[in-house]
């Protein structure tokens, strides 16, 4: 029993000085806490969803998740070949050229009305604090911070690890004008050596003005946050960028509910969205589309074109790797509304609604 204990004590230290690492980030508090506690999406201590969300759906616990997620042998669950990737060279692209280029997963650059955007940049290799697991598939990680061109607007969606990557945003400070967040997670960004002046922190329904040609709306999304053992202190968020020439919906991570048609009704027509689409499991259904979700979501939103994102890097779902964009090709045949599916570093012209894209990931195992 003593050694037991010991070995329990032991565990718990070792675990409490490992978190205390600079990656974990940094909790709100002081002003920026007081200010999230005036947010009317902030009750009982944590940001709520606009409707009752559990993170597992009824008929499922978290041993089975786990289980299945994590532990049991899965069939097709990483591709055996590497990934087939275009290297686009970012800092040498006409600043009049509208295009997105996609990272895999849920990281990718835009650069519209001559301003350049970077949402959600993970190029560590990782999409987990735990070292050597969770790791990017081959040939998903040609980019690098020294890549990319100054960035005018980052965008960060929520501060999970598969979307706010520490070693990703500490090389890229020098490079980042502004960043755009919800509320409170601003706080790791401070903490990670960031100006304050250049952090803006929003809560939904709230709207930026960058430029007159330039307005952000901030919305809601489905789903939670938190790093280390904190969840839902700070902020998830989804936003639409309404420019002179498009209108653009980065949907961050989100289950379906109704917050798209509400969008949808207040922004749409919407140029292109951009949805949750990998790493979804039925179990997850209330915080993550499924392939089907993400059309209902489309109509909802009166989108014009869809670009699905969350897959084609990690593995942090059951579902076969290339699953995701199988499944929402398959169900959108025939569809009115056009998907986008890139390589990575392929180039979208935005400007080009009739793009035609390659059926990529049928080509490799």
């Amino acid at each position: 029993m003593i050694i037991f204990l010991t070995m329990v004590v032991v565990l718990l230290i070792s675990t409490f000085l490992y978190m205390q690492q600079d990656m974990f980030g940094k909790k709100p508090t002081g002003s920026r806490l007081e200010k999230i506690k005036q947010s009317p999406n902030y009750q009982d201590g944590k940001f709520q969803n606009l409707n009752h969300t559990p993170v597992l759906a009824e008929g499922h616990n978290y041993y089975d998740v786990i289980y299945e997620n994590y532990i049991k042998n899965k069939p097709n669950h990483y591709p055996k070949e590497k990934i087939p990737s275009i290297k686009t060279d970012l800092s040498n692209l006409s600043i009049d050229e509208n295009v997105l280029v996609w990272f895999g997963h849920s990281s990718y650059f835009i650069q519209i009305n001559q301003k350049r955007i970077l949402v959600d940049p993970v190029f560590s290799g990782s999409a987990s604090p735990i070292p050597n697991t969770i790791k990017s598939f081959e040939g998903t990680d040609i980019y690098s911070a020294k890549d990319l061109p100054e960035i005018d607007y980052l965008f960060i969606s929520h501060d999970h690890y598969d979307h706010l990557d520490h070693k990703t945003l500490v090389a890229l400070k020098g490079k980042i004008n502004n960043v755009i967040c919800g509320l409170g997670v601003g706080s790791h960004f401070e903490h990670w050596g960031y100006d304050p002046k250049k952090i803006i922190e929003k809560d939904w329904y709230q709207k930026i003005e960058l430029d007159k040609d330039f307005i952000v709306f901030i919305e809601p999304a489905r789903h939670f946050s938190g790093r280390g053992l904190s969840r839902n202190n700070t902020l998830w968020a989804s936003y639409v960028l309404q420019t002179s020439l498009f209108k653009i919906y980065l949907g961050g991570d989100s289950g379906y509910d109704t917050h798209y048609k509400e969008i949808g009704e207040k922004h749409g027509p919407l140029d292109l969205v951009i949805l949750d689409n990998g790493q979804y499991d039925k179990a997850w259904r209330y915080i993550h589309n499924l392939p089907k979700d993400v059309l209902k979501a489309a109509v909802d939103l009166k989108a014009k074109r869809i670009f699905p994102v969350h897959s084609s890097k990690f593995a942090l779902a059951a579902h076969p790797w290339n699953e995701p964009l199988s499944e929402i090709t398959a169900l959108n045949k025939g569809g009115n509304i056009p998907l986008i599916t890139p390589k990575i570093g392929e180039l979208v012209y935005l400007d080009m609604s009739d793009q035609k894209f390659e059926n990529w990931w049928e080509t490799i195992e």
